[in-house]
């Protein structure tokens, strides 16, 4: 629990980083100005946990006899409940405004009923300062669906509340927290083989199996809260307390997270708090009636539009936004049980120019200026004390590009409190490399610094591709490395093609030395374990709707005699290495050789040598690798092993002091253990 009472005088973040020093009123100020939050929230509403249950008071409700529906309207003029419960016609269903702007309404049950039935649709009717009525979904829905029948039909909201007998209720406890994440980024929607959207129940049964196999400890789900635009990626969110509809309901979803509970999985959700769907009809922008910033859910002209994104910007300083998005926090950690949270588009809320057209070079006056939003920045300092409280072992990660220092600090510190932020810039130097340089141009202190350059003492996760580098107009690791003869010269019935030979021994190594040398934790993209080809294109009008490339071939690594199976193999022994050897959680992190002209890298991770051969021709004998511990090592992993695609060439005794190694070309080559002093 986070118990301790932050001082302002005492930045702990400049004790381990005395350059930011000149810093000091900046942090003193977000200092300040979250405590001041924190003690006006607890002051009103008796503390932030209490404050963060805004889903029990806001949206519908059961009380005795009673449906009670809230929301935050203060636009409104009047306001009505409507639905399938009374055809669409408000009159009798009028609600009353209080001075917060917050309407509600007492709906008693008839003949011992909810009036409201189960799985029926609902709205609320409002009219605003034009004299004019409009329908919006209700902020708070838990569930909200289309017509399946019409096509672009509008969404609906849906009153969500089934009987005992229908409830879905969990039966395995939250796995603890593992020193180190080893995720899996999954989206539900396009993990089916078949051209359709998967449910959350087929995902369960038939992909957590797989994720569990190839040796991960966490889930990662994409696309988890509404969005009616479903080639957003999941990004566009609409209704956020509401779980995609598209791949099943509520109870659905619970049960996924049980059966990855079952299997030792943690699941983290993909939270967008960055920003909310520009849609009007069936998103939060609906209740943005061109009202003042402090009765809208968003900042008001410029400040409250993403011009990249189309999409609407919150007011990070309303009392009612953070009661909003800490209570969504809230709901998904205790309604379904969720591991924690990846942040997206962090660098978006800490600045006010969100990113857009500015580069980072690492400069602290880039991070501490007019330019920080610190609303923004109190708000994720509230939300990572809140996340703690509720549940200790949570994890939480930022996506953020900029590297602002503290953001992987606890908040006690005057960090903004997050366990992890994403290595960004590692997929950027790899597709960088595969489009623009040829094999003998890659720069070994090129890679090795992109692969170390992190903060001390704050943990990032590595990844080589994640599904942004598999969308439309661009390609996976493997489709770069191998493109059409991926169509052709993946049977083992065959000899394998100088390109395939090339792209399946370069997808082992990059994959690998960016998880051995990139972070504290590492993550995969579903279906780049296998080397899926191609790109991903979910279905749209100029694609003629079609799933094709919105889907996951598992047939390609399930089939024996495809070489797919190889490069599954590897990332699964990888991941293995690390359950048996713990190395991303070890403090000891040595490279001890970048040899440009050999194109190989030497380091050690905890007791492990990792040893890269990067060079497309040149094959070394009796390579000399200078290691902490003397005495008798044994090979740990081999790339060039049979089983993994390769021919075998390592030998599996080595004597380190001189080491004898055999590296071939394109070869992770070796990681050593020591197992005799």
């Amino acid at each position: 629990m986070v118990n301790v009472e932050e001082d302002i005088d005492n930045i702990g973040l400049i004790s381990l980083d005395p350059g930011l020093e000149p810093y000091k009123d900046h942090f003193k100020y977000r200092m300040k100005r979250y405590l001041d939050q924190k003690k006006l929230i607890e002051t009103h509403e008796g503390s932030l946990e209490e404050f963060a249950l805004g889903y029990s008071k806001f949206g519908f409700n059961r009380e005795e006899g009673f449906i009670v529906y809230r929301e935050w309207v203060p636009a409104a003029q009047e306001a009505e409940v409507v639905g399938d419960f009374n055809g669409w016609d408000g009159v009798n269903h009028k609600m009353e405004k209080n001075q917060f702007g917050v309407w509600s309404i007492r709906i008693p049950d008839s003949d011992g009923n909810p009036a409201i039935p189960h799985a029926s649709r609902v709205k609320v009717r409002f009219k605003h300062s034009n004299e004019v009525w409009v329908d919006r979904i209700p902020a708070w829905i838990n569930y909200a669906t289309q017509d399946p029948t019409k096509f672009a039909a509008p969404y609906d909201g849906v009153y969500w509340d089934p009987p005992p007998s229908e409830r879905y209720q969990f039966k395995y406890p939250r796995p603890p927290k593992p020193q180190a994440p080893r995720i899996y980024e999954a989206h539900v929607g396009m993990s089916s083989s078949e051209s359709r959207i998967n449910t959350y129940r087929e995902f369960a049964d038939d992909v957590l199996p797989r994720i569990k196999a190839n040796n991960y400890n966490t889930v990662q789900l994409m696309a988890v809260m509404e969005h009616s635009y479903y080639a957003s990626f999941g990004y566009h969110v609409t209704n956020f307390f509401a779980v995609s509809s598209r791949s099943g309901t509520p109870e659905d979803l619970k049960y996924l997270i049980d059966k990855a509970h079952s299997l030792g999985l943690r699941v983290l959700m993909d939270v967008i708090h960055s920003h909310a769907s520009s849609n009007v009809t069936d998103g939060l922008n609906g209740f943005d009636v061109g009202q003042s910033s402090q009765d809208s859910y968003f900042h008001t002209g410029e400040r409250g539009y993403h011009e990249l994104w189309d999409s609407r910007l919150f007011n990070y300083s309303n009392w009612e936004v953070l009661r909003f998005l800490l209570s969504n926090l809230r709901w998904w950690l205790d309604e379904f049980k969720f591991d924690g949270f990846r942040f997206d588009g962090v660098t978006s809320m800490l600045y006010h120019h969100h990113g857009i057209n500015v580069t980072f070079t690492g400069n602290y006056n880039e991070y501490y200026s007019e330019t920080t939003d610190v609303d923004a920045v109190v708000y994720l300092m509230l939300a990572n004390y809140l996340i703690r409280n509720i549940w200790p072992d949570a994890t939480v990660i930022a996506e953020d590009v900029s590297g602002m220092p503290g953001l992987g600090r606890p908040v006690s510190e005057g960090g903004i409190g997050f366990d992890y932020r994403l290595a960004m810039a590692i997929p950027d130097k790899w597709i960088d490399y595969l489009k623009n340089k040829e094999d003998e141009e890659w720069s070994m202190k090129e890679i090795t610094r992109c692969l170390t350059n992190r903060r001390y003492t704050e943990k990032c996760i590595a990844y080589a591709e994640s599904h942004d580098q598999a969308i439309v107009g661009d390609k996976t690791i493997a489709f770069l490395l191998m493109d059409k003869e991926m169509y052709t010269g993946m049977s083992c019935l065959t000899d394998a093609s100088p390109v395939i030979e090339r792209g399946i021994a370069l997808h082992k190594m990059i994959h690998f030395i960016t998880m051995a040398l990139g972070g504290d934790g590492y993550l995969n993209f579903m279906g780049n374990e296998f080397g899926h080809p191609e790109w991903i294109d979910f279905p749209r009008e100029g694609n003629d709707f079609s799933h094709d490339k919105c889907r996951r071939q598992w047939n390609l690594v399930d089939t024996e005699h495809l070489r797919y199976k190889f490069m599954n193999n590897f990332n699964r022994a990888m991941n293995l290495l690390d359950e048996k050897f713990s190395f991303l959680t070890s403090e000891k992190q040595i490279v001890s050789s970048v040899d440009e002209d050999d194109k190989v890298i030497v380091f050690e991770r905890g007791d492990l040598v990792f040893v890269f051969n990067f060079h497309q021709v040149n094959t070394y004998e009796g390579y000399k690798v200078g290691c902490d511990l003397p005495g008798k090592y044994r090979v740990a992993l081999d790339s060039d092993a049979t089983e993994f695609g390769g021919l075998g060439r390592v030998r599996n005794m080595l004597y380190i002091s001189l080491v004898l190694l055999n590296i071939q070309p394109y070869d992770v080559g070796l990681v050593l253990l020591a197992w005799q002093a």
